[in-house]
């Protein structure tokens, strides 16, 4: 399993000078992944946007929204947006989808909420199209188009995943609760006669350095999740605010077969960085295992385009 970083890209005072300086320190390891969220009616800044700024100033280091909801966006806007970060990004994209559980999002941009799922299965069969066709550009620098991966928990989701993507994205939680749905991903995608196996991608929060940082952590949480009610506190008493807690959730996370695990900011300070990297960079080598002696980062020598995972619709 490898490991990646969020970007702060939802947190308050989360600027210019922040993204750009977490971009550049991420691409130098021990991290191999870049990750952002999407929001519309937040302060959060616009994911793709986002990666693409950190592709200008990274040259290893994968991108991936984790995730974008993708009935809020027009498919051809939505498929040119995820070209363009694949090519200024040199093929570094992974583009992670899911329909988005916030009804004020879609109010927002006059978009029907009980028919985002009927309009995501349309829209992830046209994706790939248009990569590969010739009505909008610009040509994605991976064949058939970034790398998809689908979100959620339904069995809509899992049928997704077998048809359509190239793997399954987690919304968080503990690694038991990654497990099952990874069963269920690989369940489905055998039954769709998918050969190898889907990507296995997953997330969780941190905040480290003491209980200023987990409690503003906290307050992050619960009003990033205030939509979800009385769930936001089981969201936010997952929150990983010690080295220990950290390296139990990665390593479980490991053992239920993840592939690649983004943990995400959620205090809007460099030092969060470092104090990551200390934990990861220390313990974990980034490249599948616990570190050893030779040490080394994290960074992917190469990305394995849809092609050859036999990935795509």
């Amino acid at each position: 399993m490898q490991v990646g970083i969020g970007v702060p890209n939802t947190l308050h005072g989360a600027d210019r000078q922040l993204l750009l300086t977490w971009a550049e320190r991420a691409d130098d390891g021990p991290f191999t992944s870049l990750g952002v969220f999407d929001r519309l009616r937040y302060h959060g800044l616009d994911p793709l946007a986002t990666l693409s700024t950190c592709a200008a100033v990274t040259e290893d280091v994968e991108l991936a929204t984790s995730i974008v909801a993708g009935p809020l966006r027009r498919d051809a806007m939505l498929a040119k947006k995820a070209a363009t970060v694949d090519v200024v990004s040199d093929g570094r994209l992974t583009l992670g989808l899911a329909l988005g559980a916030r009804r004020d999002d879609y109010e927002a941009v006059d978009a029907d909420f009980e028919r985002r799922g009927r309009e995501f299965d349309e829209q992830l069969s046209r994706l790939r199209d248009y990569w590969e066709g010739d009505d909008v550009g610009p040509d994605p620098v991976q064949d058939g188009g970034p790398t998809i991966l689908v979100g959620g928990e339904s069995d809509h989701t899992y049928r997704r995943v077998g048809r359509f993507a190239d793997g399954y994205v987690h919304g968080g939680g503990p690694p038991r609760a990654f497990g099952r749905q990874a069963e269920r991903a690989h369940a489905t995608w055998a039954e769709c006669g998918r050969p190898g196996d889907p990507e296995l991608w997953g997330h969780g929060y941190f905040a480290l350095g003491g209980e200023d940082a987990a409690e503003r952590g906290r307050e992050y949480l619960l009003d990033y999740y205030e939509f979800t009610g009385p769930f936001a506190e089981r969201i936010a008493d997952g929150l990983l605010t010690t080295p220990q807690e950290v390296m139990q959730f990665v390593r479980g996370y490991e053992e239920k077969g993840c592939d690649e695990l983004l943990l995400f900011p959620t205090v809007a300070d460099e030092e969060q960085f470092d104090l990551l990297v200390d934990v990861v960079g220390d313990e974990w080598d980034g490249n599948g295992g616990e570190r050893d002696e030779r040490g080394g980062g994290g960074v992917r020598d190469g990305k394995q385009h849809s092609s050859e995972r036999g990935g795509g619709s």
